[in-house]
């Protein structure tokens, strides 16, 4: 993009506002650096960017930035051997320290399942450098001060300093209070003069007091002069101090060698938090001018939906609907001055480049920009007074670059169309201009004061009029965009709202053609229908909102009750189980009380033991599992319109309201009418109160019971149960004569099913079967 337009669209401008959101050095350097891009892809990528940050600032209120430094000069130093000093080491590492803690704030929204895969990617570049951060805290106090615990000997040295100036001030101090020396001195204070212990003495006690002199008061009546007394211990001092010097050097180049070993980590650290800080110093600012993230097609339209300019304050910009690059491509903007027309266009260019900057735009949501290859602007000022230029000329000059560079890639912005010459001539030149963009395929829009440039868009295929608003009542702009609608004058009504005598605006409408009269109630009746169009408009837009808020509720409350309902049916089953169970239990009680009762006496007959078995066996109830639930069968109704029926898959009542055609009718629920299957509708009359259905199937226990039954590989125990309980099942059953294979093995399992049937008072006989159907290894019995 061309350095002129980014200022004439007040590019510069709007990068001074994201300075104020920036939070270390290195994101102001990406701000100054910052141009729109052409490439559609990098463009996404850096939206989408600014939209994961206002997602973390929006969940955490704010991200740890601070004492981030732009430490690539030190890094460099430090890798060529120079050695850094305590402030250059210790902003290394805050920065280091900074780098660690936002990769770790990052990467933990992550693992709480936030989706951040773009700013994953920059974190993840992070290097931790724990280790050299370490040393240099270890070594370096954060007031920039090599501390005593960096060597043991810069500990030694320094208790040596704070020895020796203890001792050279406590000597002093002595001498400044004995009798004789206060005479001589000018003040009894010790003081410093060329890192030497010094007293102020009294310029004429000069040779009675003794030592060096080190320097004298801008007088000359003292002279500090340090006492022979303390030169040695002095001279310690100085020589205690430069072995402290040394060893301090000797720490930093230590140090340095240190940050050397990672100059390539340091430096992917510094640009990863340079890229950071500038991605959510975006982010900031698109929350302070409430701004969305702009869809991007390839169709280079630009569709803005209550767009604002971000320089003028939200509190007092009018927002504006533009429409460009669909159904047409040039766009004739008409109205008075000061009306709002150049913010128009500033509006439109200044948010193309914001967003192929990667910056959300200042607009609701649904807001659609493109990526064009160029922007142009002829926009006001643009005269040079050193160029001895006209209004005109200077125009000209502009108009005639960009139709050298103008494509079908291209956005160009024109104000004030043809303007400064001749009124004829301009107006001509002014559609000659926008023919030749057009024909070329360029987006275009452009502001004029020309009545005809007013016809321009009804007699071209592509071009659209638009105006900005104007209230005759108040004598004031509204600043509000109507497209579809060409500018007036209004020339008439604002002379006779300031006082203009009658009979002279009725002279000058006698002026007018009657031509122009018509095209101006023409334009008047246009303005009027649009008011009332987008106020329809947006009604029907509260009516939808509305009627889509009503179906959300309805959907969430038919979840709510199916949750419901499937919790009451999960509920129910599981009673139904715990009785089933229950039941089985009491059964299986009775059962054992029975065989023991039977035991104990022999009173009770076995054909009433089997008669009980049987009737609680019948009893015992078997749940039948029935989750998939049969449709209710359709039943062909006639319906007409004005019926009040239900409509089944939402369960909700509603009237018929047309007839669609044999398959389909439009049903009214509520405020809301909507499209219905014909077996989708059921007439209320015939909806009839349903009986529950029963949450399990009660059912007898069918047993089949074969007509033998085989212990072998059974214990002794288990196989006399079994063959007790069979044979009252063969009984149930009908069987005159069963099998009871045992196998021969050691004969025992033989013997105790002899023993049993034998006592078994249905049992006529038992017998070994022939030696073709087992022998000895099965037992044949016949009852009663």
């Amino acid at each position: 993009m061309q350095a002129k337009v980014l200022r004439v669209l007040e590019y510069e401008k709007m990068k001074e506002q994201l300075y104020e959101h920036v939070s270390s050095s290195l994101g102001r350097l990406k701000i100054k650096e910052l141009t729109p891009s052409t490439d559609k892809e990098e463009i996404l990528i850096w939206l989408e960017q600014t939209y994961e940050a206002t997602k973390v600032l929006r969940l955490k209120g704010q991200i740890p930035l601070g004492g981030i430094f732009d430490i690539r000069a030190s890094v460099k130093r430090a890798e060529i051997g120079a050695s850094l000093n305590a402030a250059e080491l210790l902003e290394i590492a805050s920065t280091s320290y900074g780098a660690r803690r936002l990769k770790k704030f990052i990467e933990e929204m992550i693992e709480d399942e936030v989706e951040l895969p773009l700013l994953g990617d920059i974190v993840q570049v992070i290097i931790p450098l724990t280790d050299m951060e370490r040393e240099i805290k270890q070594c370096i106090s954060d007031n920039g001060e090599v501390l005593d615990s960096a060597s043991p000997q810069l500990r030694g040295f320094r208790q040596q300093i704070r020895s020796l100036e203890s001792g050279i001030r406590s000597k002093l101090e002595s001498i400044t209070r004995s009798q004789s020396s206060q005479k001589m001195l000018s003040d009894a204070i010790v003081t410093i003069r060329n890192d030497r212990f010094v007293v102020p003495v009294k310029q004429e006690y000069r040779g009675s007091f003794g030592g060096i002199v080190h320097d004298q008061s801008a007088s000359g009546a003292t002279l500090f002069i340090e006492p022979q007394a303390v030169v040695t211990m002095n001279n310690q001092l100085r020589a205690a101090k430069m072995s402290e010097a040394k060893e301090v050097e000797r720490i930093l180049h230590e140090l340095t060698g240190k940050v050397a070993e990672f100059v390539d980590e340091l430096l992917l650290n510094v640009d990863a938090l340079g890229e950071l800080d500038f991605i959510f110093t975006k982010a900031r600012y698109s929350h302070k001018i409430k701004a969305v993230q702009p869809k991007l097609n390839d169709q280079f339209s630009i569709s803005l939906f209550k767009a604002r300019h971000p320089l003028i304050p939200i509190e007092e910009v009018v927002p504006i609907d533009v429409d460009l690059g669909q159904s047409y491509s040039s766009l004739i903007i008409t109205g008075p001055n000061t009306g709002g027309k150049t913010v128009t266009l500033k509006t439109i260019g200044l948010l193309t480049l914001m967003a192929q900057s990667g910056l959300h735009i200042p607009a609701d949501e649904g807001s659609e920009m493109a990526v064009f290859k160029t922007v142009f602007a002829d926009i006001g000022d643009e005269q040079s007074i050193e160029q001895s230029l006209s209004t005109f000329s200077s125009h000209m000059v502009n108009i005639v670059e960009i139709l050298k560079h103008v494509d079908h890639e291209s956005l160009v912005l024109f104000d004030e169309l043809g303007a400064g010459t001749d009124p004829t001539e301009g107006a001509a030149l002014a559609i000659a201009i926008l023919d030749d963009v057009y024909r070329r395929g360029a987006r275009v829009v452009a502001t004029t004061h020309y009545s005809e440039l007013k016809g321009y868009a009804y007699n071209r295929e592509g071009a659209m009029n638009a105006s900005v608003e104007f209230n005759v009542e108040t004598l004031r702009p509204t600043y509000r965009l109507l497209i579809g609608v060409p500018g007036r004058s209004n020339a008439f009504a604002i002379s006779r709202r300031l006082g203009l005598e009658e009979s002279i605006i009725d002279l000058a409408k006698s002026q007018i053609t009657k031509e122009t009269n018509q095209v101006e109630n023409m334009i008047a009746s246009l303005e009027e229908s649009k008011k009332s169009s987008d106020a329809e408009l947006e009604e029907a837009r509260h009516i939808r909102k509305e009627a889509e808020q009503l179906r959300t509720d309805l959907i969430r409350q038919m979840e709510g009750l199916e949750q419901e309902k499937a919790k009451v049916l999960e509920e129910a089953e599981n009673q139904a189980e715990e009785a089933v169970k229950k039941a089985k239990q009491e059964a299986e009680q009775i059962i054992k009380e029975l065989r023991t009762l039977q035991k104990e006496s022999h009173a009770i007959k076995e054909h009433k033991l089997i008669e009980a078995k049987k009737r609680l066996e019948e009893a015992t109830p078997s749940l039948q599992q029935g989750k998939k639930q049969r449709k209710p069968k359709k039943v062909e109704v006639e319906v007409r319109p004005g019926d009040e029926v239900k409509v089944l898959s939402f369960g909700q009542k509603g009237i018929i309201v047309d007839k669609i055609n044999e398959r389909e009718f439009q049903v009214q629920i509520g405020i809301m009418k909507m499209k219905v299957a014909k077996d989708d509708i059921q007439p209320l009359e015939t909806v009839k109160k349903k009986e529950p259905k029963p949450l399990a199937t009660i059912r007898g226990n069918d047993v089949h019971v074969k007509p033998e039954l085989d212990l072998r590989g059974e214990r002794y125990e288990d196989a006399m149960l079994k063959v007790e309980k069979y044979l009252d099942d063969a009984l149930l059953a009908g069987y005159h004569s069963v099998s009871i294979i045992h196998g021969k093995g050691t004969g025992a399992l033989r013997k105790g099913v002899k023993e049993l049937v034998k006592k078994h008072p249905h049992v006529k006989h038992a017998k070994d079967a022939a030696a073709n159907e087992g022998g000895l290894g099965n037992t044949v019995v016949e009852f009663k």
